[in-house]
Formats: C-alpha cells, structure tokens, sequence
C-alpha cells in the first residue's frame, strides 16, 4: 500500500504547481492534482514556494486550513469516485454535485463527512464505516 510522508506529499503537490506553471507534461494523477491546485488560488503562494512548505510542517497549524491536505483529500474522493470504493461513493457525490451544481462544492461536503468518519473511527479504536460515510453523503445529496 502506497503510505507518503508528510514531506512526500508536499513534494508531490509543489512540484505538480511548479510543472503546471512550466507547461511541462505530467503523470495522470499529477494531472488530476492540478485541476484542484486551479480550483485553489489561495495555495498557490504555499505551493510555489517548497522550502518553505517543508520547513513549515514543524510549525502548528494555528487554526489555519492546511492545503496539502486539503488538496490530498480532493485526490482521494476523486479516486474513491473513480472505482465506486467504498461502492456507492460515485453516486452519491454526483447526486450531491447536481443538488449543489459544483464538483467542487460536492467535495467540500464530502471532505466534512470523510472527516467525521476517520474522527469516529479513531475514537472508537475500530476500523472506519464506509457505509455510515455513504449515508452521510447521501444525506447531504438529498437534503431540501
């Protein structure tokens, strides 16, 4: 199973804005990655600067929105959809999609429900209910 580091991850994610920037070709999931990095112009300057990014992961958060996960969560609800794992997840973020008329939207509700779902697993010490995070996206799809 593919486990990055946290400095791995910011590596990967600097180095995608840096090749996208360039107009250098990219791997499949480089190319997925910089369709979010462009929904997130507010990273950009956290993302340009990868000295600066490793040297921060030392540093608490202090309350503010840390992009590479977010970014890292955009990438793996965008893999879940892509082979319905856990089964269901595609629908239910394309249902959600059409309530809200944003991918991007929809990822951010699902981003809150993916939360919840490793927070409650990690507080009950078992594994995480991939069917209690469906319904929560479910939920989500169909409220009024």
């Amino acid at each position: 199973m593919f486990n990055p580091s946290q400095a791995d991850v910011r590596h990967f994610f600097c180095s995608v804005y840096a090749k996208a920037k360039a107009g250098q070709a990219m791997e499949a999931i480089e190319t997925i990655a910089s369709l979010w990095i462009n929904e997130h112009p507010e990273y950009h300057a956290e993302l340009a600067d990868e000295a600066a990014a490793l040297a921060s992961m030392a540093v608490p958060e202090d309350g503010k929105s840390n992009p590479f996960l977010h970014l890292s969560m955009h990438l793996s609800i965008t893999e879940q959809c892509s082979i319905d794992q856990p089964r269901g997840i595609r629908q239910a973020v394309e249902l959600l999609t059409a309530r809200l008329d944003s991918l991007h939207d929809a990822h951010h509700e699902v981003m809150e429900c993916l939360g919840q779902m490793l927070w409650e697993s990690q507080r009950a010490g078992r594994p995480p209910d991939g069917n209690a995070y469906i319904a929560n996206v479910q939920r989500r799809a169909t409220q009024d």
